[in-house]
């Protein structure tokens, strides 16, 4: 059973930046895409990025395209979310995802295991 942990969570400013990182505890598949997504209080969880197995694709919501990159390193089984210029609409619990096989999904019906998500909170 594959275990996702999120951390780098936090309170930060407006016009700041927080590194979310997600590490797998196992795997049970070789090849396997890696997503973020988000939800804030009242609201439908949402996409924020992923990326494939090769980290030669990459995805983006356009409301954090040109702000946040998603990254992986295989070796470690962890997927990296450099989130940069935060504002109060970027607060929410962010959750990593695990999909088996080459490409990502902007879907979260399309992801098989999911972390306990990390609170990010911007104040403005």
């Amino acid at each position: 059973q594959v275990q996702l942990v999120e951390s780098g969570g936090g309170l930060v400013q407006a016009g700041g930046s927080l590194r979310l990182s997600c590490a797998a505890s196992a795997r049970t598949f070789s090849i396997y895409a890696m997503g973020w997504f988000r939800q804030a209080p009242g609201k439908d969880r949402e996409f924020v990025a992923a990326i494939s197995w090769s980290g030669g694709s990459t995805y983006y919501a356009d409301s954090v395209k040109g702000r946040f990159i998603i990254s992986t390193d295989n070796a470690k089984n962890t997927v990296f979310l450099q989130m940069n210029s935060l504002n109060s609409e970027d607060t929410a619990v962010y959750y990593c995802a695990m999909r088996r096989g080459l490409r990502a999904g902007v879907r979260a019906q399309e992801y098989d295991y999911w972390g306990q998500g990390t609170q990010v909170t911007v104040s403005s």
